[in-house]
């Protein structure tokens, strides 16, 4: 019998020069070691919502079940810092560097939900600040199998990215384009589904339009990895 794969939530950071921002896994990893990837990960029981004021959701604006875009959001403040929020007049927020660590910190242990640090900040999330744009499952082959849902997401205004040094070995900035040519040169290494996304953020600044097509032969190359 196959595997339930477990939902899961992926995000492409771009900033202003177009450039998006890869991780590196520490090589020590079983799963994927070495490998650069985009911030992500499962989607968690917390991370189901059904109202929060703190949430600014219109679910008619929205393509998919909000916990993915919470998962998302989530993932990416726990792994790089990125906080995708803003104050209740629609500014940017700001965290003090102690106070950030510490909240990532308590998330990776699960100490505090995502949804619990807007409550205490008074910070809102507006999921239409992820813009999805694609789904991968892995194969039926696999014992281990997820159902991703990739989102893109402009660097917000006076955030920089700090990669949590326990779980990243190292990041970059980096033109899509110029990612796939590091890898033909095999300077870095990327899994398919990261190849196929950044083929679609290339496809998207080539025709306007953010759209991830997989075909079962894009599945098998992902099996290889899983």
């Amino acid at each position: 019998m196959a595997a339930t794969p477990k939902p899961a939530s992926t995000v492409v950071l771009m900033d202003e020069l177009s450039r998006v921002y890869l991780t590196k896994r520490p090589i020590t990893m079983k799963f994927m070691g070495g490998f650069h990837v985009f911030p992500g990960g499962t989607v968690e029981s917390h991370d189901t919502l059904v109202q929060d004021e703190y949430v600014n959701c219109d679910e008619a604006l929205i393509s998919i079940n909000l916990s993915y875009y919470i998962a998302a959001a989530r993932e990416l403040f726990e792994e790089v810092g990125i906080l995708l929020c803003n104050s209740i007049d629609g500014l940017p927020v700001s965290l003090s560097k102690e106070k950030a660590v510490k909240y990532r910190n308590d998330l990776v242990k699960n100490e505090i939900h995502f949804i619990q640090i807007l409550e205490q900040e008074k910070f809102y999330f507006d999921p239409q600040c992820l813009t999805y744009f694609g789904q991968i499952i892995t194969p039926e082959e696999s014992p281990i199998r997820f159902d991703t849902r990739f989102f893109l997401a402009k660097l917000p205004q006076g955030q920089t990215p700090e990669p949590d040094q326990n779980e990243i070995d190292g990041a970059m900035w980096i033109k899509p384009e110029d990612a796939l040519t590091a890898l033909e040169n095999q300077q870095i290494k990327l899994a398919p589904p990261t190849i196929l996304t950044l083929r679609a953020i290339i496809d998207f600044k080539e025709s306007g339009v953010l759209k991830m097509t997989v075909t079962k032969e894009d599945l098998m190359k992902l099996f290889k990895y899983l």
